[in-house]
């Protein structure tokens, strides 16, 4: 050891000593700078991410919207054009239905029906239409016998000619009720077809309408031809 060179080191004086102080505040100085270009640059990012966020998401909006309408474009050119209807529109009609005569058609057939059971029932019981052609016939034979004639005569005048004009009025409404009745049975074969099957109870009454017609004429034929009834004859008892 070089006995000249003191044990203990001293701090250095002089010009050296500012010299190391002036670089630690000029490092401070520039680092308390750089923080503070870093947070304004922070700040600037945010303030331009805020003011740039609404017309992103109205961007993504409107892609999404140009996505959606392009995929159901899509989605509807791959559909039959057939099936591209609005069912809930009022005005839609289909073309395979017609309705112009489902609201005729079952009155028609039920208000034919029970008309050709009336007739029936009119043919077997007799009517007024009847009863005044019968008295009609009757005083038309009292006046050709009142200047004279035999009982045969009399009788085929007065009894025979009203009975056999009230067996051909009750075959007219028998007839009648035969055509009804068939007319309420065939209707639905004719004219626009109906979306609901005919009734049974209409079928029914019409069924009924045509046994009574059929019935009202084999009675009304066999009176006016005096197959059930004939006239007396003068002599007879019964």
């Amino acid at each position: 050891m070089n006995p000249g060179t003191p044990k203990n080191p001293t701090t250095p004086t002089g010009s050296v000593a500012p010299a190391v102080l002036d670089d630690e505040e000029t490092g401070a100085e520039e680092n308390a700078a750089d923080a503070n270009a870093a947070e304004e640059t922070a700040a600037k990012d945010a303030a331009h991410s805020l003011d740039k966020g609404p017309a992103q998401g109205d961007g993504e909006l409107a892609v999404a919207g140009a996505a959606g309408a392009g995929s159901a474009s899509a989605s509807g050119s791959d559909q039959d054009p057939d099936l591209d209807v609005d069912f809930e529109d009022p005005d839609f009609k289909d073309p395979d239905f017609d309705d112009s005569g489902k609201g005729t058609s079952g009155l028609g057939s039920a208000a034919a029906a029970v008309a050709a059971a009336g007739l029936g029932v009119v043919a077997l019981s007799g009517s007024w239409t009847g009863k005044i052609a019968a008295e009609r016939q009757t005083l038309i034979g009292q006046i050709k016998t009142s200047s004279g004639g035999t009982a045969a005569q009399q009788i085929s005048e007065i009894y025979g000619d009203a009975w056999h004009s009230t067996a051909l009025v009750n075959g007219l409404f028998a007839l009648l009720a035969l055509l009804v009745g068939i007319f309420a049975l065939i209707r639905p074969a004719f004219g626009a077809p109906s979306p609901h099957p005919q009734p049974g109870w209409v079928r029914a009454v019409a069924t009924a309408g045509i046994a009574l017609g059929v019935l009202g004429l084999v009675i009304s034929a066999g009176m006016y031809f005096d197959l059930i009834l004939p006239l007396p004859t003068v002599g007879t008892t019964k």
